[in-house]
């Protein structure tokens, strides 16, 4: 209930902060959209340049390391000995 009225009470002094200060806020927003612009355009640029690696990886054949088989035997038994010492713990 603390959390509800003090939210309600910084929304309603963060509106009347905008409605009293609207040129300097108007200002803020005209300074902060070429940054996020900015940012978001070397974003999308760091990611397309992973996607085009990725790629260019599948095409020279280059296959992502999989998981043998002996090691997913390993931890299927693994689990199966927690399980057990899991059930052992709580007929305790």
């Amino acid at each position: 209930m603390k959390t509800l009225i003090g939210g309600a009470i910084a929304a309603l002094l963060g509106l009347v902060g905008i409605v009293a200060w609207f040129p300097q806020f108007l200002t803020v927003i005209a300074g902060t959209i070429p940054v996020m612009l900015l940012l978001g355009g070397a974003l999308a640029i760091y990611l397309g340049v992973d996607e085009l690696k990725d790629t260019w990886k599948q095409e020279e054949g280059v296959e992502t390391e999989a998981v043998p088989d002996e090691d997913v035997e390993k931890y299927k038994q693994e689990i199966t000995e927690l399980k057990e010492e899991i059930e052992t713990l709580k007929s305790k």
